[in-house]
């Protein structure tokens, strides 16, 4: 029975979500998390267009407030907001970017679209990133394309930092699917070594060491 009722509000908070970004529009929102308090619930929207989400005197703000209310039956909803500052590194709104200028250039450029976006992340600082984009691009077969640039784990804990998202393109031949990964700089990554001076001397002393062992061994 808790089963049930886990699934359920999963459902919910999932369907709730998925409205809000509809409601705000593509391209414009990154995450919605929601928090559970004792004075109600609180919705936070990621975005690198806080202005677009308040709306003019708050429009927007108080039209989502009433269709949490109405809709999902929200007693007190709280609506926050978060800037991304660096978009570039943001997997979700890069796929809804790619999805927007598919939608609106059409299928035919998708490689300059996507070359175009790869460009602008690695510009930005990114370690490592890759977009894959899967539809009928251009001819009448759907088909996968992948474009890629730098260091990108695909397992262990490395893999964990990775920023993944996707999007959904509607063009006139059909529906186009955008996946996009990035790899931000300022991730935490466990197998990463710097190679500073203090390394450099200590590997030296080893080698030298370990030579030293080698040839006293030859002497005998």
């Amino acid at each position: 029975m808790e089963e049930r009722k886990t699934v359920q509000f999963k459902k919910e908070e999932y369907a709730m979500k998925k409205c809000i970004k509809e409601l705000l529009g593509k391209g414009r929102v990154s995450k919605v998390i929601i928090e559970y308090t004792p004075i109600g619930e609180k919705v936070i929207i990621s975005s690198h267009k806080p202005g677009l989400i308040i709306g003019r005197k708050g429009a927007r703000i108080e039209e989502l407030t009433t269709l949490l209310k109405s809709k999902f039956k929200l007693e007190n909803p709280h609506i926050e907001l978060d800037e991304v500052t660096e978009p570039n590194f943001d997997a979700q709104i890069m796929a809804d970017e790619i999805a927007l200028a598919l939608e609106k250039l059409g299928p035919v450029k998708f490689k300059v679209i996507a070359y175009k976006a790869l460009q602008n992340i690695i510009k930005a600082g990114a370690l490592g990133v890759e977009i894959r984009l899967n539809g009928k691009l251009p001819g009448a077969r759907a088909k996968s394309w992948r474009f890629a640039h730098g260091y990108l784990k695909k397992t262990g804990d490395s893999a964990k930092v990775v920023d993944r998202a996707q999007s959904r393109a509607e063009t006139k031949p059909g529906t186009v699917g955008v996946k996009v990964s990035i790899l931000s700089p300022y991730a935490l990554l466990t197998d990463k070594i710097t190679l500073n001076e203090k390394v450099i001397e200590k590997l030296k002393k080893n080698s030298e060491s370990i030579k030293e062992k080698e040839s006293k061994k030859l002497a005998k």
